[in-house]
Parts: structure tokens; sequence; C-alpha cells
């Protein structure tokens, strides 16, 4: 069943495949987001790391993209448009059913519009991107260095476009990357439509408390446990519902690493215990960590109730187009009895 991410009829009968316009409306700024804006004729993305502007100028709608990101598979979804997908990177870690149903039936010879796997920036399949002949490729970076692969698809001639959405720190920052994805595909409107109900959803949900909850969050990664800092994502999602992150450095968004000892005087304090790492059970917990099976922490939940075999998490595919369900989530978890209706998070019992 294909995701609820839209919110009511007109916003159903706008998503309609059929009938987009010839030339793309005129666009206008973004309302959260710091590193991309719509302009009269295009979309400028900022770098957050040494703030260049990249302006990608759109005479028409776009309808073959390569995208090497799943959150933007959701965004695309969001709008009634994920068959403008022709290329995905790593579909095994992709929740969207119906890009799952499309890349099965490529492979049996029986796709009305083929997908495929293009493989990840490290191996990538240049013969297959080319042959696609995309309007687009979404990539992101995670530093101000060009990669090899991106020098490479550029020389080839293919046209690519970086997007930093994942270094957005705030919940509708992220969200708002649906107008973006409206613009490219001459589905504004609809974007609009959908990010307006998304963010007066996020805000009719947002908890003050005279005494926020003590959240933990995360288990050590290899050998280094990391805390988010306060003006992070993670962070801003567990303040909008009534929570503090433990240890969590004021000012940043920058994790900071903690040792073991520290983790254990936090999680001493804690009231909540999130995103635990693989963890599904209390055992699971106590063999991964077993000094801190002595520590009793009340509520203990993961964000890992929609996942994949091959372990792809929608909580960071859809969940970015709809904080809203995640904040709903937890406010659940912090505020109420934690036995609601969830969407992407499970209790760790």
């Amino acid at each position: 069943m294909r995701r609820i991410i839209l919110f009511c009829s007109a916003v159903f009968l706008l998503c309609a495949c059929g009938g987009r316009p010839d030339r793309l409306p005129p666009l206008s700024g973004s309302a959260h987001a710091r590193y991309f804006d719509l302009t009269g004729d295009g979309i400028v993305t900022v770098s957050p790391y040494d703030g260049h502007r990249d302006t990608l100028r759109l005479d028409r709608p776009l309808d073959n993209l390569v995208c090497l990101s799943s959150s933007y598979i959701a965004f695309l979804d969001g709008i009634g448009c994920d068959s403008v997908v022709t290329g995905v990177s790593g579909i095994g870690y992709i929740s969207d059913p119906d890009l799952q149903e499309r890349y099965e039936a490529t492979r049996a010879g029986s796709a009305v519009r083929p997908l495929y796997d293009v493989g990840y920036d490290a191996s990538p399949d240049y013969e297959r991107i080319v042959a696609l002949h995309p309007d687009l490729v979404l990539t992101y970076t995670v530093s101000a260095a060009e990669s090899p692969f991106l020098a490479k698809l550029r020389s080839l001639g293919i046209p690519v476009l970086l997007l930093y959405e994942h270094l957005e720190n705030h919940p509708l920052a992220r969200a708002e990357y649906v107008r973006l994805f409206g613009a490219l595909t001459g589905r504004q409107a609809v974007a609009d439509s959908v990010f307006s109900a998304v963010c007066e959803r996020y805000e009719a949900l947002r908890t003050e408390t005279a005494r926020p909850v003590r959240v933990l969050l995360n288990i050590p990664y290899g050998d280094q446990w990391f805390i988010p800092g306060a003006e992070s994502y993670m962070a801003a999602l567990i303040r909008d519902a009534g929570g503090e992150v433990l240890g969590a450095e004021a000012g940043t968004a920058e994790s900071r690493v903690v040792s073991q000892e520290e983790a254990y005087v936090l999680a001493r304090q804690a009231d909540a215990w999130l995103n635990p790492g693989w963890c599904r059970t209390r055992a699971q917990l106590d063999e991964a960590l077993p000094s801190f099976a002595r520590i009793h922490v009340p509520s203990i939940w993961n964000n890992i109730r929609r996942t994949t075999p091959s372990g792809g998490n929608d909580f960071w595919e859809s969940g970015v187009l709809r904080p809203d369900l995640i904040l709903s989530d937890l406010v659940e978890i912090l505020q109420g009895t934690g036995d609601g209706a969830l969407t992407y998070y499970q209790k760790v019992d």
C-alpha cells in the first residue's frame, strides 16, 4: 500500500500524473531551508561548507531523474510523481513500494517504465547512468571537495544537482525540500500544499513542558558514542516533543563523542532512551552494553519499525518529508503512555 503522505482530496487531484504544464510556473523563495532557494526561473543551492552557489535554470518540468538518496524518493512520492525516477542508488535500502514493484517488473522485463539500480558513488554504473539519458542526477556530498564520482559524471556530460538537505538542522527545513522537487517536476502548487500541511500539523504538535523529559540517545558506533548537539535535527525533534537530549552541547549541531563512562552517568539520569542502534529487544541491548543492564531506564524506544530486509529505514526516507509523523511518535512516547499508534518507533522490551 502506498504511504499516506498527501492530506486532502484537493491535493490528491493536483497530484494526478497527467496534466503537467509545459512550462514551470513562477517560483518563490524558501521559508525554512538554508541551503536552497527558489527564484523566478530556477533553483539555487548554497553549499554549507563554503557558501558556493549553484543555479539550475528550468524551462520545462523534468521527467527523467536519477536519485542517489532515498529521501529524494519520498519527496517525489509525496507529490505523486515518483514515476519520474529512472535510476536509484541501492534499491534494497528504499522503502517506497511502488519503486520496489517497478524494479522487480524491470528485472522481469515487464515494466512500463524501467527502473534501474545505478550503484553507489564508490562503485557507480556509469554506463547505465549514461544510457538512461537523465535530465538530472540528484545527489549529495559530505565535504566541500568534489568527489571523483561527481567529476566523472560531469565529464560525461551528465547534469548533476548537489543537495544539502541532510545538513539542514531543523525538521521543517528538511521537509521543505519537497518544494524544490515540486519546482523540478512542475508540481509547485502540489508541493506547497504538502509542505503547508506538514508545517501546520508539526506546529500543532509542538509540546512545551515545565520539566523536559530527559533523553539518552544512541549506542556506540564502533568504539565511539555520539551525542548530537542541541541545535541538531534529532535534538530539535526531541525538544519540540517536550524533551531534552542529555549531554548535548548547547549552541551547536555538531555531535560530540562521549566515553561509555560518561554515557553511563547520563543513562542513570534518563527518563527515556531513544534510537539504540540495531537493538530491538532489551536482551540485545544488554548484550551490546552489559554494564548498562543494571540501569533502569523507564522507557526505551527505537526508530526501526519500518525497515527493509537490506537495512534501509523509512525513518530516513518518508520521515524526512513527514517530521510531523516523527514528532507525533515522540510526543506519544515522551508525554503519553506510548501505547498509541506509532509510525516509525517501536518499544524495546
